[in-house]
């Protein structure tokens, strides 16, 4: 009988159709889905993004960039992601980004893009979603500043970060930030500030071999038992237990 593994892995080389996933994302009108090569050139698009590129068919997007597609300052942010990406091997998660809505309209999104590797773990694209944003986009809950302010949260989480700074960057008050922080994240501004503090430190125990004291630090933790108490309360687990459980 086999295992579990070498089942699964002969399954996937059956089915043939190597970006199956995409026909999913075709049924998704709200939800863009791409992926890219390592030079940021298209190799698959959904429906949805097709149509916002204003293409007639996705086969049109093969080999071009997000500068063919999108309007500069778009595609300039794009290309800034793509190229962090590619540089750290770390994952984009949560970025709020400008977006093309289907009537051609522009509005908000959020950006999730994960690497992707060949079979001997070397770098070679991306797959990229983003989500519409359309409600907060209407009631115009979101706005450059406070796209700003969510970008340098990200960028920033080694530094001991402060609610009033983030307000201070979007150009709100702290019941606006807090309101819109709710509408687009479901969190409050300080929960939403410890959930990718905890999502730094849970990648970086699965991806790396670094010690906990240091993950601890550069996800912005005071020390390594404030890491440990807070990364129980949000997952069950310890860090080094954790650790353990995904790489076994």
């Amino acid at each position: 009988m086999i295992g579990k593994k070498q089942w699964q892995t002969t399954f996937m080389q059956q089915l043939g159709q190597g970006m199956f996933v995409a026909t999913l994302f075709d049924r998704l009108p709200d939800i863009v889905f791409s992926v890219k090569d390592i030079q940021g050139r298209y190799v698959w698009m959904s429906e949805a993004c097709v149509s916002r590129c204003n293409l007639l068919h996705r086969d049109a997007a093969i080999g071009l960039t997000a500068f063919d597609l999108f309007p500069a300052p778009m595609a300039e942010r794009y290309a800034r992601q793509d190229a962090q990406l590619f540089r750290t091997g770390q994952s984009l998660l949560n970025a709020l980004d400008l977006t093309l809505y289907p009537d051609r309209s522009s509005g908000w999104c959020l950006t999730t893009k994960e690497p992707l590797r060949d079979a001997n773990g070397r770098l070679i694209g991306l797959a990229c979603i983003s989500r519409d944003l359309f409600e907060p986009s209407r009631a115009g809950m979101v706005s450059e500043g406070f796209a700003e302010a969510i970008d340098y949260m990200h960028a920033n989480l080694a530094a001991p970060l402060r609610v009033e700074e983030m307000v201070r960057r979007s150009g709100l008050t702290s019941a606006q930030f807090d309101r819109r922080m709710k509408m687009v994240f479901q969190l409050s501004a300080g929960q939403y500030l410890q959930k990718i503090r905890i999502d730094m430190a849970a990648r970086m125990l699965a991806e790396s071999t670094v010690q906990i004291a240091q993950i601890a630090q550069i996800a912005g933790f005071c020390d390594q038992s404030s890491l440990s108490r807070q990364f129980r309360q949000f997952t069950g687990v310890s860090p080094r237990q954790y650790r353990a459980l995904v790489r076994s």
